[in-house]
């Protein structure tokens, strides 16, 4: 965690979280939404109450890191059609971010999104954000064979779909334990603490390389 900047110069890809990451979780209530669509889901396909729903929510995102990790493995449900009703969301709240895209765009190397929602939704947020044009592609929870972060398996596939070289990336997540495996397999790990208490389970000092609390700030004192 104290390290010193990295080179950009020696990073060929930067891989970047989508929600809470390139925006803050502040900005509208796109994490109230999903919790809700997703409990809605559990209630309306399990037959559940609303309070089993959550419940079961918080659980399976605690034990797979994404709720559809349990509702795949626990309920049998078919994963693309709760993805699909789930991220039905009103992005209204999300604006243009020209001091971000500055930052990013002023990074050299490729740059890709790994998030554990769709991409679909990832290119409706990069759009409100105005980042679309900054990104060579999105990694979504469907390339990880519906094994969402920070199950390795998604690692391993999108370090073999974009040829990404470990030792030459930097991974930037607002989750905590998600950056895991991206050390393990040999990336610099970046951690955005956003105050959430849920995206700080599994903080593990021996895996995360650098802690930051504004992504701007890091990225334009990388680029100088």
């Amino acid at each position: 965690m104290t390290a010193a900047l990295p080179d950009p110069g020696s990073v060929d890809c930067w891989i970047f979280d989508l929600d809470n990451t390139l925006y803050r979780p502040s900005d509208g209530d796109i994490p109230q939404q999903m919790e809700a669509a997703i409990c809605n889901f559990i209630r309306r396909h399990l037959r559940v109450t609303a309070a089993e729903a959550d419940r079961l929510r918080a659980l399976w995102l605690d034990r797979y890191g994404m709720t559809i990790g349990g509702l795949v493995a626990e309920a049998d449900v078919d994963p693309r059609v709760y993805l699909e009703e789930t991220h039905r969301l009103d992005l209204s709240g999300l604006g243009p971010a020209p001091r971000l895209v500055r930052s990013i765009a002023r990074l050299p190397g490729r740059r890709l999104i790994h998030t554990n929602a769709t991409t679909t939704h990832a290119e409706r947020v990069l759009d409100r954000l105005g980042l679309a044009a900054h990104f060579e592609a999105v990694f979504d929870v469907e390339d990880a064979g519906f094994r969402p972060k920070p199950d390795p398996e998604g690692y391993r596939r999108l370090i073999a779909r974009h040829a990404v070289d470990p030792r030459h990336a930097v991974m930037v997540e607002d989750t905590a334990r998600n950056l895991i495996p991206a050390a393990a397999s040999g990336m610099k790990t970046v951690w955005l603490r956003t105050g959430r208490p849920q995206a700080e389970r599994g903080l593990d000092p021996e895996t995360v390389h650098y802690i930051v609390e504004r992504l701007e700030d890091w990225l334009d004192a990388v680029t100088g």
